[in-house]
């Protein structure tokens, strides 16, 4: 049975002009990775986690973004549950970095944050880094870090017809890489 006009009209659906794995394959190029094992998952050192990465899209009017996110998978010591983000601070230049709590114990939160702000590997990897969004998840015994950088993505625009890649330089690379090391360190002792 096919679906109604409706659930065309407002389902979910793939914007026009996405290619699926594209970017990834870019990615993968800008990586430089010998052991990408899948489509999905690769290690940037040698017995080093595993990150998975995946494509996700945004539609606007008349264009869309397909963007990379990285996950980083951290077994931890604790229990609970705890989400929250982290920014940049400052309006033109980065002044430092902003933790805001999404779900979880404040108590928590509050120990989390300083463990990660007083840390200065990771300021240190965290503060040239140019990520649009870095989330840290908490949830029975495990930590999901999802980076989403500013690189690695693709604009597409319909009206003026045009397809951009922005590379992921390596430069960047090796402050993704010394941030998910820092946040590894880190969140596996919490």
């Amino acid at each position: 049975m096919s679906a109604s006009w409706l659930e065309r009209l407002t389902g979910p659906r793939a914007p026009a002009g996405y290619r699926p794995g594209a970017t990834l394959a870019r990615l993968r190029h800008n990586l430089g990775l010998a052991d990408w094992q899948s489509a999905a998952s690769f290690t940037y050192r040698e017995q080093g986690p595993c990150i998975e990465v995946r494509e996700r899209t945004e539609s606007h009017l008349l264009m869309h973004l397909v963007m990379c996110e990285l996950t980083l998978r951290v077994p931890a010591l604790g229990q609970g549950k705890l989400e929250f983000d982290v920014h940049h601070s400052g309006l033109v230049r980065r002044t430092g970095l902003v933790f805001r709590l999404r779900d979880g114990e404040k108590p928590v939160f509050e120990d989390v944050q300083l463990r990660l702000s007083s840390d200065s590997a990771l300021r240190k990897a965290l503060m040239p880094l140019d990520f649009k969004r870095l989330t840290c998840c908490f949830d029975n015994g495990q930590w999901q870090v999802c980076l989403e950088h500013m690189g690695a993505s693709e604009v597409v625009n319909r009206m003026p017809a045009f397809r951009r890649y922005i590379p992921l330089l390596a430069q960047q690379r090796e402050l993704i890489w010394q941030s998910f090391d820092a946040l590894e360190r880190i969140l596996r002792e919490q």
